[in-house]
């Protein structure tokens, strides 16, 4: 009896698996059927012979050249040239130190030496991957497809642009030898910040050439290039220490290195010493961030600014800092035109006032930088775009340039108010000449001057930046639908733990950036519509097709009404109230002071028809500044630029609102909520 069950059970095997073959089989002539009349043969042999092409024209000169990006003003007057320079550092492998070889192999490509320009298992793998999720998401990529991408292919990811990779690898294996694709590879890979190139790099982060590096050094640059902008050194030090000693542990156990080797050069502490003419001044950073953020747009990028989870949060920021890594290259050698925002003599004036006023604080901190900083931003009303950025005092230093406008966040204080407590309010029924009730609040705010007015108008509450006001009002809102605003228009750090009713004073888990409040600002000036803040207008190839070009779409954030009684509000805040005399001489102005807890941050943001501008001062690491608030350095700043900058402009008044009745009876029409706006 158990005999016939084994019997039938193997026969039962026995035609699964020739059912299995059959259908596998059929697969098989499927999918050469497919193959062949869908289309798909002849364009692989296109590729292929595409790929054939581009190897066989190529030379050592092919893997050294560089075209010049160049970036221009309003009028067309070039700002800068950005180019990689790798024809100047270029290193033979004679020249190239064996410890940077072993490191490279060691975390990109171990099996550099066997294979001939594929891994077949890590394709299989990304076969897998991309099948699960329905696009390319795995690269798969031996040091030989990296180089064949970076010199020959576009960053797409696409199955076209990676099959042709593969061909372009075998066939760079077939013409070069292993120690040629190698000097290729090390002189042409991108370790930020412009630099190209091994010898680019070494010189960039410690201001000697890679033949004069130890151990610990060439690991840590080789740590880079995976991810440039994730294992930045100047933003992420922490990450490029942890992949260098991934690194030094592959090498050990590849036999390169001993052991006490590796240890030594785990435990060495890694200082950057970068040349005094690689700082790159504040118009040039923002620019090259705006243009790349613009390229990876185009690539198809979905910006976020809101997370479920850290998890979604942390796979965010990784494709964000591959991506952006990736489109940041490409501006030092696809010799764009890059066609900016920028007002050259705006920015010389913006400079100016921050210098001037700031300039009897002369204390610096251990690294030579002034200790008290300042940053500002003017957007073009009329455009969106930003016409002048300042990130911080003028002063020639070696080192990093940190530019504040956009790369800094602090509490805003009391500037935030109008954005996320009275234009939500003023949606709501409310009305300047509604009455409120300033009062001492259990468990609540005090305010700045100690005092308390009873009831009192919306226009006299903000104008006064009456703190209990605004916390009352947020408590109606509530804080989620207060920090709402804020999220709708881009305001990047806002978290979970923001709300809460303190946030209505501006205290904010991680604050906001001076380009976040021109922006900002700039959305209630035009009724209520927000513009994405960018400097760059288009970019354009080095024949003048067009690559990517600014969308100004316009976002409704506030209602039109709301937007214009808000202006009204400031422009009482800035004649009557905490910002009096502080408004443009002849010119409808309108602004809003902001001053944090101990004086340690201080804001002035605020506009006429023609621009909007926001200024920040404080110390990079939070202190208190006795005489620091809105009114004094940051409004005097703000005074003294957007005088300068209106100079000859005929004043022109900002756009009126409907009155109370007329604005309920609106509300009450039939014509809809859309003609509320």
């Amino acid at each position: 009896m158990k005999q016939e069950k084994k019997k039938k059970k193997k026969y039962r095997l026995f035609w699964f698996f020739v059912k299995l073959q059959f259908l596998l089989m059929l697969i098989v002539v499927a999918g050469v059927g497919y193959y062949y009349y869908g289309g798909y043969a002849a364009e692989v042999k296109e590729l292929k012979d595409e790929a054939e092409k581009f190897v066989r024209g190529s030379t050592k000169a092919t893997f050294c050249a560089a075209q010049t990006s160049v970036v221009y003003d309003k009028d067309g007057n070039t700002i800068s040239t950005l180019k990689g320079e790798k024809d100047v550092y270029y290193l033979s492998y004679e020249q190239i130190p064996a410890d940077v070889c072993s490191a490279i192999v060691s975390i990109e490509d171990k099996k550099f030496y066997q294979h001939g320009g594929i891994d077949i298992r890590a394709i299989l793998r990304a076969v897998k991957a991309a099948i699960e999720n329905g696009e390319v998401t795995q690269g798969a990529s031996t040091i030989t497809q990296q180089l064949a991408r970076n010199i020959f292919l576009t960053q797409d990811k696409t199955w076209q642009r990676k099959v042709e990779e593969i061909f372009i690898a075998t066939e760079l294996e077939k013409k070069y030898s292993k120690a040629e694709l190698l000097e290729f590879y090390l002189n042409n890979i991108y370790f930020g910040c412009g630099y190209y190139g091994i010898q680019a790099a070494s010189i960039g982060y410690f201001n000697k050439e890679v033949s004069e590096l130890d151990l610990s050094q060439i690991a840590f640059l080789c740590a880079i290039p995976n991810n440039p902008t994730l294992y930045d050194p100047l933003t992420h030090m922490e990450n490029t220490l942890g992949r260098r000693d991934r690194i030094l542990q592959n090498m050990y156990e590849d036999g390169k290195i001993s052991k006490s080797a590796c240890l030594m050069a785990k435990a060495e502490e890694i200082t950057l010493n970068r040349p005094a003419h690689e700082k790159n001044n504040y118009v040039e950073t923002y620019t090259y961030y705006c243009a790349t953020r613009l390229l990876m747009e185009k690539e198809g990028f979905e910006f976020q600014t809101e997370f479920e989870s850290d998890e979604e949060r942390q796979a965010y920021d990784e494709r964000y800092g591959e991506l952006y890594s990736e489109c940041q290259k490409t501006l030092f050698t696809a010799g764009y035109r890059i066609y900016t925002s920028f007002d050259l003599g705006l920015q010389a004036m913006l400079q100016q006032a921050i210098d001037e006023k700031l300039s009897g604080f002369t204390e610096v901190n251990e690294e030579g930088v002034l200790k008290l900083q300042g940053a500002g931003v003017c957007i073009d009303n009329e455009s969106g775009c930003v016409r002048a950025i300042v990130g911080g005092r003028s002063q020639d230093f070696d080192g990093y340039t940190l530019n504040r406008a956009y790369q800094s966040y602090r509490q805003p204080g009391s500037s935030i108010k109008p954005l996320i407590v009275y234009a939500p309010a003023l949606e709501r029924n409310y009305t300047p000449d509604s009455i409120v009730v300033d009062q001492p609040i259990e468990g609540g705010p005090t305010n700045a001057d100690g005092a308390y007015s009873g009831e009192m108008t919306v226009r006299a509450a903000m104008a006064r930046s009456k703190n209990t006001v605004a916390w009352q009002l947020f408590e109606e809102l509530t804080p989620k639908v207060g920090l709402s605003y804020l999220k709708e228009m881009n305001f990047s750090r806002i978290t979970q733990e923001d709300e809460r009713l303190t946030s209505s004073l501006g205290g904010l888990t991680n604050g906001t950036s001076p380009v976040e409040m021109a922006a900002g600002y700039a959305a209630l000036l035009n009724d209520g519509k927000y513009r994405i803040p960018t400097c760059i207008l288009k970019i354009t190839d080095a024949s003048g097709e067009e690559i990517a070009v600014s969308s100004r779409e316009e976002k409704q954030v506030y209602k039109t009404m709301a937007a214009r009684m808000t202006t009204d509000l400031l422009k009482t805040a800035i004649t009557e109230g905490t910002g009096a005399g502080l408004g443009v001489t002849g010119m409808p102005s309108a602004g809003k002071t902001g001053t944090t807890n101990d004086n340690k941050d201080g804001w002035f943001a605020g506009f006429t028809r023609y621009y909007t501008a926001s200024i920040w001062v404080g110390y990079d690491m939070p202190a208190e500044l006795p005489g620091l608030s809105g009114s004094t350095y940051p409004g005097q700043i703000w005074h003294t630029f957007m005088e300068n900058c209106h100079n000859g402009l005929a004043p022109i008044e900002f756009l009126p609102y409907v009155e109370l009745d007329l604005y309920q009876k609106i509300r009450q029409d039939a014509l809809g909520e859309e003609n509320m706006d």
